[in-house]
């Protein structure tokens, strides 16, 4: 997703990563008044014991604790460059840390909480990923064959694999880029449409690829528009009963839903809100929405604790037979600081920690959720904004605050733009 600034020249979609814009804003130094917008709250807990080591023996450098007064900096700051609240949940190896600031909604002033439910945009993308992953240890899919042997005819370059595919290496365009040229009226124009996987395709194939099928990285929200494709011609039931009878119940997910077409988010949530294109324009509350344009590539909802517990659960070997998983962690550079494998991200922090996960941005809310890389510290922070360059990059400091500890606040004096 190209994530544009509070004036933005193209808004666009779901989970690129790109904070476009303004660099890191200084970090408030004092602590705001306990009113519901401003207060902040940090809680540390006991948490049941992790489940047992699997086979596969993961290494990590030891890390040093989480610096939770920067992480509680991050968060506020977020919110002084727009977002009504933010949230960030830290589970470390049986401990739980959990800090709030704002409002999880601004008609009621409702503060931010970390057990609410959340549209997790590009997230989605790993959740597919390994479906499709879980479908080739079944011998059901091969990923260096043609997409097209599985879905006669959808592609017409024959040549792009489900490899490239999930490694946004097919050379497709993203049609988002054109749904969401404007912000507010390209959201209002689908914000309740119901759209096919293949409506979506034709979308993209109206346009020219961005390049040969592996030759070059492109995101593009496409590629997993075509996983969500296969996934239901694969199983033969829907994408949402394979998120659910391959990962949520096995994990025992509790907050995490595929819900499309449905417009609502079930239970307790936070609102997210859109930044239109206009500088000081309000916010448009963009909770309700059937992300169909998006599906299999950006539909799913969750929370703080079910990402931490699933991408814990993926990177100590829960999800994957070893082989598939050496796939899945195949990373590609793509910038100095990331590298993308199979539906999933490779980020290097200041300090040289590496950490796995992805991002996610979806109209209103802007998602980091990433482990390390033996599964034993996992981090996920929201902003209940999206389309806003500033907290996009702020929020990428809720990294270097929990893997890299009191190195954190060296990092973010001079910080890094989140790459794609």
């Amino acid at each position: 997703m190209r994530t544009p600034t509070r004036t933005p020249a193209r808004t666009a979609t779901i989970g690129r990563g790109t904070a476009l814009g303004a660099a890191l804003l200084c970090l408030l130094a004092s602590t705001a008044q306990a009113t519901p917008a401003q207060a902040i709250s940090t809680q540390t807990a006991s948490a049941p014991a992790p489940p047992p080591a699997p086979a596969r023996v993961a290494t990590a450098p030891a890390l040093p604790a989480p610096d939770l007064a920067a992480l509680r900096r991050v968060l506020r700051t977020a919110v002084a460059q727009g977002a009504p609240g933010a949230l960030a949940r830290v589970d470390d190896r049986g401990a739980v840390s959990k800090v709030t600031v704002g409002v999880a909604d601004k008609a009621t002033r409702r503060a931010m909480t970390t057990t609410d439910r959340f549209r997790i945009g590009s997230v989605t993308k790993t959740f597919s990923a390994v479906v499709l992953l879980q479908l080739a240890d079944e011998g059901r899919l091969r990923l260096d064959a043609p997409v097209n042997t599985y879905l006669p005819g959808l592609l017409p370059d024959r040549r792009i694999t489900v490899r490239q595919v999930l490694g946004h290496r097919s050379g497709l365009y993203d049609y988002t880029e054109d749904l969401f040229a404007r912000t507010v009226p390209g959201f209002e124009a689908v914000r309740n449409k119901v759209f096919t996987y293949r409506q979506l395709v034709q979308l993209s194939l109206r346009h020219r690829p961005t390049n040969a099928p592996g030759a070059a990285y492109s995101y593009s929200n496409t590629n997993f528009v075509v996983a969500g494709l296969l996934i239901e011609k694969l199983t033969g039931r829907p994408v949402a009963t394979a998120y659910q009878d391959r990962i949520i119940r096995p994990l025992g997910l509790r907050d995490t839903f595929y819900v499309h077409p449905r417009t609502t988010i079930p239970g307790a949530h936070t609102h997210g809100y859109l930044t239109p294109d206009r500088a000081g324009a309000p916010l448009v509350d963009a909770t309700e929405q059937t992300a169909s344009w998006a599906q299999s590539a950006g539909a799913m909802i969750s929370s703080a604790r079910d990402l931490n517990t699933f991408f814990s659960a993926l990177a100590r070997g829960k999800l994957l037979a070893p082989a598939r998983q050496a796939q899945l962690e195949r990373f590609r550079q793509v910038s100095s600081t990331t590298a993308y494998g199979l539906g999933l991200r490779r980020r290097l922090l200041s300090c040289g920690v590496s950490v796995y996960g992805h991002t996610g941005l979806v109209q209103g809310y802007s998602t980091y959720a990433f482990t390390s890389t033996d599964g034993r510290r996992t981090l996920t922070a929201l902003a209940n904004t999206s389309n806003n360059g500033a907290v996009l990059t702020t929020l990428y400091g809720s990294l270097d605050a929990v893997f890299c500890g009191r190195s954190a606040d060296r990092a973010m004096a001079t910080p890094q733009r989140p790459a794609p």
